[in-house]
């Protein structure tokens, strides 16, 4: 694997790839793959012995033309400008691909979360809320959560919000604990949209479910519930891991356990009676289906030709570079891109936005049925776009199905100075 590969040159190789299936003008698509508004920022805290720290953070708002900028919040050491460019690229063609009416941004600040104490954290998360509040809102941004931040860090956000703004804004944000307004079913949206994505994927191919092996590469949030989720289906997850290392058990692993053993060790590391394994093995084991739910560039061009998978579900955002795509896509492996697989969070994150500007909230049957009626609608739209057009691969079908809706927009609002 390589970190090498920079996401953001990777979102502009993959909607170039599909816009050359699509009649676009030139200017309209470089417009189309540059972030209308970038925010760097320095964010100074007080640590909890009375020092100074400071850090850097981001907020980029990529494209707004289907409406409000939608995407989370990450902590961790790796963020970087690019990575939150592409990530706020990749938001707007996700929402386009299921038809949510959101445009698409991302943020991050460049820390471990480990290495701080709560007090800090919420300290440090106050502050870039400070940094955010002139940019978000209900009808301009609604961040989110993202890797290492979750319900906590977007109550503090949107209490932040609301007392500089003297207002009560739920909307300002999504992803919050129920109490606060956030939505039943939230917290596992993506790893269920991720399911859904497999089941979905073996049907179109003829494929039986029960019994078919499974690989998480990632057993955050996404990757545990994607493993439960899929185990509730009859298949058997044999392998999973997180950034520790992994575990393998041939005759398949008990996920809800696994998920316990973590939350008690830290890791899956360790879990009784499992093979330890790297990364990598787990990447390229012989397994019917892959599921890459950690971080991007997981499998690269070098790595693609090990992987044994025959269906790969992207639940991470951009765990393959477009060198792996290629490779892969010779090699006849299926990949449900993330775009559409892991689009369970910002449907649900809508569905909690409806939600709150309607102050009315919705059953948890209600958003597990209405987020599997999306999924499944939009996985037919991408099969049938791939069929139509013969494609190479259902990630250009997904990318002309999310172009085609976002030129339709920027076209019919038009462009004036």
């Amino acid at each position: 694997m390589s970190g090498e590969t920079n996401p953001y040159e990777s979102l502009r190789e993959q909607i170039d790839d599909a816009a050359t299936h699509l009649d676009v003008d030139d200017g309209v698509l470089e417009r189309l793959k540059s972030p209308e508004r970038m925010l760097e920022t320095n964010l100074t805290f007080e640590r909890d012995d009375g020092t100074l720290e400071t850090v850097r953070a981001y907020r980029a708002q990529f494209n707004g033309d289907r409406g409000p900028y939608k995407g989370g919040i990450r902590y961790h050491p790796n963020v970087t400008r690019d990575e939150v460019k592409a990530l706020s690229g990749w938001m707007v063609y996700k929402c386009a691909v299921v038809d949510v009416p959101y445009g698409g941004g991302k943020g991050g600040i460049a820390i471990d979360p480990a290495d701080y104490s709560a007090a800090e954290i919420e300290r440090v998360t106050r502050a870039f809320a400070t940094e955010l509040r002139p940019l978000i809102g209900p009808d301009r941004d609604v961040p989110a959560p993202d890797v290492n931040t979750g319900q906590r860090e977007m109550n503090w956000i949107k209490d932040t919000y609301e007392t500089l703004e003297n207002t009560t804004a739920p909307g300002v944000i999504t992803g919050k604990a129920p109490g606060s307004g956030g939505s039943a079913g939230r917290v596992e949206a993506t790893g269920r949209s991720t399911m859904l994505a497999a089941r979905e994927a073996f049907e179109w191919l003829d494929r039986d479910v029960d019994g078919a092996t499974v690989a998480v590469q990632g057993y955050g949030n996404a990757g545990a519930t994607a493993a439960r989720l899929v185990d509730d289906l009859g298949m058997t997850v044999v392998a999973v891991s997180d950034s520790s290392g992994g575990i393998y058990d041939p005759d398949g692993l008990d996920t809800s356990a696994v998920t316990d053993h973590k939350a008690e060790t830290g890791s899956v590391v360790g879990y009784p009676d499992t093979d330890t394994i790297t990364n990598e093995t787990l990447l390229t084991a012989d397994v019917d289906l892959l599921v890459p739910a950690a971080l991007e560039n997981a499998i690269d061009a070098d790595l693609a030709p090990e992987v044994d998978a025959d269906v790969i579900v992207e639940a991470a955002n951009g765990p393959l570079t477009p060198g792996a795509d290629d490779v892969l896509t010779e090699r006849d492996v299926v990949v449900v891109p993330d775009i559409l697989a892991n689009a369970g969070g910002v449907t649900v994150s809508y569905f909690e936005w409806v939600q709150n500007r309607q102050r009315f909230a919705w059953t948890e049957d209600r958003v597990v049925e209405t987020l599997e009626r999306i999924v499944t609608e939009a996985f037919d739209t991408l099969v049938e776009t791939y069929d139509s057009a013969s494609l190479p691969n259902l990630r250009t079908a997904a990318y002309i199905v999310g172009l085609t809706r976002v030129v339709e927009a920027y076209e019919a609002g038009g462009n004036w100075p």
